[in-house]
């Protein structure tokens, strides 16, 4: 059977007009060498598709936004699940039922229309259901752990194109697994999320010059230390081309009201001289203006490192190192919920990491060989401040599965994935198989 037959949504074969512009992840410069593009018109369009894969000896790949694509697709047919678009909050249960292609920012625009709150990344762009493959480090993951966490039921399709509900009692394995185990395992058509409270959220960013570096990272390091979960903060060094003058910001989110938030951050108010501080009291839906990520699909190359803590030798590292040509150096706070064993929750397990490394810079030409040289210098000047792991929903194209989980947990995912996918129908951006 023909794949234009088999499914109702939009097909697209290399050659035909607007095949490169599906095939392209959001990280421009990736290269995705597919078979194909399916726009799923629905969920039962999504268990046609794994039919006719089946059939054809094919495997599948989704991305409902391209975010985290990895470019090992040799062959593969991709999937998007942009036309799953659908949101429903139930504000008394504190549940929203979202479809895959929902990005984080429409869930968060409903949710907080009820002073309810997802556990929702930096980026709206991003949608729920990669986020929670990869386990997902929220604004608030602190106070409720992993994103992934917070799923209590999937709809999935199964290697067998079946359409199934999983939930920790009807599949407690496979329901484990897909909370941040990678995506390996089925392809996800909607989510059930619970919801928390947030009648009060406090936010924003302060921007100072790049001389102020040191007492800014000293008064982050400060106020870490001993920061109630409800509160997490994120420092970075920016050097944006020039002529622009580079910079150094925290950003930072509080579940709470704004007389509490001002006075845990009170180390950054005493430093002075800011440029720019747009914190106060927000709503839920302008989460994502906080950092001001890029929305739409651009040539980011990134590496993200996990930090054992911030000694003297490490704060001179990340405070006194050239970054040129990286755009941004990154550390977020961690900890609480997230460095806790939960034994009701997903994959991801305990972070016991207290800080996380993001080094950005961009995947043009003319500079990507310099980006991934900085990257893996400053790395390397940081030493045994590096632990070696790396969360799952940030790996880069040059990573693998096995960095984003303790042995234990990968041989459990792997046994998973031999188990219901014996076919091999599904290719997760990194398989925990390789």
């Amino acid at each position: 059977m023909d794949l234009r037959h088999a499914v109702r949504g939009r097909v697209l074969l290399p050659g035909e007009d607007g095949f490169d512009e599906a095939a392209r992840p959001w990280a421009v410069g990736v290269h995705q060498p597919v078979a194909a593009v399916v726009e799923a018109a629905d969920a039962a369009d999504v268990a046609a598709l794994v039919r006719y894969a089946r059939e054809a000896g094919l495997t599948v790949t989704a991305q409902p936004s391209g975010h985290g694509a990895s470019g090992d697709v040799q062959g593969v047919i991709l999937l998007r699940t942009g036309r799953l678009d659908w949101v429903e909050v139930d504000a008394q249960a504190r549940i929203a039922r979202v479809g895959a292609g929902v990005q984080w920012g429409r869930v968060m625009a409903e949710t907080g229309k009820h002073g309810l709150t997802g556990p929702a990344g930096s980026s709206p762009a991003v949608t729920v259901a990669g986020f929670v493959a990869g386990g997902g480090i929220s604004w608030f993951g602190r106070r409720y752990g992993w994103a992934a966490d917070s799923v209590r039921a999937f709809e999935i399709v199964d290697a067998g194109g079946e359409q199934v509900r999983v939930t920790a009692e009807s599949d407690s394995e496979l329901f484990w697994a897909l909370r941040g185990g990678g995506g390996d395992y089925a392809l996800i058509t909607s989510i059930e999320l619970a919801l928390y409270p947030a009648p009060s959220v406090y936010g924003g960013r302060i921007v100072w010059p790049a001389a102020r570096a040191g007492a800014v990272f000293d008064a982050f390091g400060k106020i870490t230390a001993d920061a109630p979960r409800e509160l997490s903060v994120w420092i970075n060094r920016i050097a944006p081309p020039p002529p622009a003058p580079p910079m150094v910001a925290v950003d930072v989110t509080y579940l709470g009201g704004d007389v509490e938030a001002k006075a845990l951050l009170t180390a950054f108010d005493e430093i002075g001289g800011s440029l720019s501080d747009s914190r106060g009291p927000m709503n839920l839906a302008d989460l994502g203006a906080i950092a001001a990520e890029p929305v739409e699909p651009s040539p980011m190359l990134a590496r993200t490192e996990l930090l054992t803590g911030l000694d003297e030798a490490t704060l001179e590292t990340l405070t006194g190192a050239d970054l040129a040509p990286l755009l941004n150096l990154q550390v977020r706070h961690l900890g609480g919920a997230l460095a806790e064993t939960d034994p009701a929750g997903g994959a991801g397990g305990a972070l016991a990491e207290p800080y996380m490394l993001y080094l950005l810079g961009l995947r043009l030409p003319h500079l990507a060989d310099a980006v991934q040289a900085r990257q893996a210098a400053l790395v390397e000047a940081l030493g045994q401040a590096i632990s070696g792991r790396k969360p799952y929903t940030f790996l880069a194209p040059a990573d693998k599965a096995a960095q984003a989980f303790p042995a234990d947990t990968l041989a459990r995912l792997r046994e998973i994935k031999r188990h219901r996918d014996p076919y091999g129908m599904f290719r997760a951006n990194f398989p925990v198989l390789d």
